[in-house]
């Protein structure tokens, strides 16, 4: 039996803030938090290529090449 698994990342409060106004102040805090987030680090390297590239696309995200 394989089980997926889920990430706190997908359903964020923060950064649904950050979807909904991305120069909201809590929108821009997630955003730089992202960038040292241990957990954003494993959701974001545990997702296909083709996902990788829309999250970098949609939030300007640089770092894990």
């Amino acid at each position: 039996m394989s089980e997926t698994k889920t990430y706190p990342c997908e359903t964020c409060k923060l950064r649904a803030h950050y979807d909904r106004n991305p120069k909201s102040l809590i929108g821009r805090f997630w955003r730089w938090h992202i960038n040292f987030c241990p957990g954003w680090k494993e959701y974001f390297t545990h997702q296909d290529p083709e996902v990788q590239a829309g999250l970098r696309e949609r939030y300007g995200f640089e770092k894990y090449r």
